[in-house]
């Protein structure tokens, strides 16, 4: 005995086709409410404000014209130290008598053709005016040779670009004095070296590692603890360090570097950098990369004197830039390799300052910073399941 089921018309049978969505999609034929509610109507202004804030479009935004800012601020500090380097405060010595002819007719035409640009020290004795020079007190020292002779020992290593200002300009000066200039190099640049620069990039190199490493420890390690975070940037400054002394010394031969000493003042500033990114980071959360790039790059790399030495720098950036990271590595870096035994305190006393306030601020407000774990108290976990 069988019996049927009649069809209620609910759903279509094997076969049967579904009857086509009305075109209009407001869904009228089949009772649907029309969409003409909250989803249907046009945001408001604020309506639309506030989603873009929400959205990853703003960031974006902000970065698009931070970018552009960064890169005329960027153009324009290396333009406005560099390119027209001019004499400001060249300190020279002079040994013996600096009442004679020929010296004053030198120093007085240079004023003319530099205008206030040397600034003379007299020292009794020529050892003495030797000691100011690898003191680096003095770029030049000169010194009266018979009646209408005058010597002039220069000290490139000090400076390449105030060097050479000094040898054209005296022999230039010379001639039209009549006094016959002879120029001597006597603490000339390394001969992988010929411009002084490989000090000023091999600082560079620390700089900017040192900061791009605490980025990506921020990113790639985020769960790092405050100790832990400050003893990973003190193992990659120290690695990176070594490496970068190692490839300019002994893979490179354009440095003969005092390895040991250099070394260590690679990894202080790469250390330092990372920290001061760091506290930024503590401080500024995700926009910490604008006063780091401003006070290491836009500042402070431009006015180290590395590049151009500083008496061509512009007065101001000359004297800010030895109280600045770069500075002081540039600074320390240059006296161990070129002035060794003349070692100065102060370019340690700057990085060291800047790591040990930019450590001490991380610290204290390490509860601020965006990386960390959170540890759970023991009494807290979950029972283990029987």
């Amino acid at each position: 005995m069988s019996s049927e089921i009649p069809s209620t018309g609910a759903e279509p049978g094997a076969g049967q086709e579904r009857e086509p969505e009305p075109a209009d999609g407001q869904g009228k034929a089949h009772g649907q409410a029309p969409a003409h509610g909250a989803h249907g109507r046009v945001p408001t202004r604020a309506e639309k404000w506030a989603a873009f804030k929400e959205s990853p479009f703003l960031p974006a935004t902000v970065l698009v014209l931070i970018l552009a800012v960064a890169a005329g601020l960027f153009a324009g500090s290396y333009t406005y130290s560099m390119a027209n380097p001019t004499p400001h405060r060249i300190p020279v010595a002079v040994a013996g008598d600096p009442g004679a002819p020929q010296i004053k007719a030198l120093v007085a035409g240079t004023d003319l053709a530099l205008p206030g640009s040397l600034t003379v020290t007299d020292y009794p004795t020529y050892a003495q005016a030797r000691e100011a020079m690898d003191e680096q007190k003095a770029f030049a020292v000169l010194r009266a040779q018979g009646r209408d002779g005058l010597a002039m020992d220069l000290s490139g290593a000090s400076g390449a670009s105030v060097a050479q200002v000094l040898d054209e300009t005296a022999v230039q000066v010379g001639k039209e004095a009549g006094i016959k200039v002879t120029v001597k190099d006597v603490r000339p640049l390394q001969k992988g070296d010929p411009r002084g620069l490989a000090l000023f990039y091999i600082s560079l190199a620390a700089v900017i590692i040192g900061f791009v490493g605490a980025i990506q420890l921020s990113v790639h390690a985020r769960g790092l603890n405050p100790a832990e975070r400050i003893g990973f940037t003190a193992a990659y400054a120290l690695l990176g360090g070594f490496a970068v002394a190692a490839v300019v010394d002994w893979l490179l031969g354009a440095l003969d570097l005092p390895f040991v000493e250099s070394w260590l003042i690679l990894a202080l500033t790469m250390f330092t950098s990372g920290m001061v990114f760091t506290m930024f980071n503590t401080l500024m959360g995700r926009w910490a990369m604008l006063p780091t790039w401003g006070v290491m790059v836009l500042l402070g790399n431009p006015s180290s004197g590395g590049a151009v030495s500083w008496p061509l720098l512009p007065s101001l950036l000359g004297h800010i830039g030895q109280w600045l990271p770069p500075g002081a590595s540039v600074n320390a870096q240059h006296t161990a390799v070129y002035f060794q035994g003349h070692q100065h305190l102060k370019p340690f006393l700057v990085l060291a300052g800047w790591a040990l306030v930019s450590s001490t601020v991380f610290w204290v407000w390490r509860h601020r910073h965006p990386g960390g774990r959170d540890r759970a108290p023991a009494h807290a976990a979950a029972p283990a399941a029987a």
